[in-house]
């Protein structure tokens, strides 16, 4: 994977997350009350300028009250990537 797609991929992410957190009208720091993030970091997340690791997406899974996998459900292709 190129430099450039791993940025597309971690934007495309970010906006996931950002997404769904605001179709359930969360805040940040209401997410990161339910997790173990601090809101600064999911707001790096959210725009695409943090790389995150597995337990980092459980966390946000956690603080989003929902299933690790719907981090990557969307129109995006992430397979496009590979």
């Amino acid at each position: 994977m190129t430099t450039a797609e791993k940025e597309i991929l971690k934007k495309r992410f970010g906006a996931t997350i950002q997404d769904l957190r605001e179709k359930k009208r969360l805040s940040l720091r209401q997410v990161a009350a339910n997790c173990n993030l601090d809101n600064s970091k999911i707001a790096k997340i959210e725009d695409g300028r943090f790389n995150v690791s597995l337990s980092t997406i459980v966390e946000l899974a956690r603080g989003l009250e929902t299933h690790p996998s719907k981090l990557f459900v969307g129109d995006f292709n992430w397979f496009a990537l590979m």
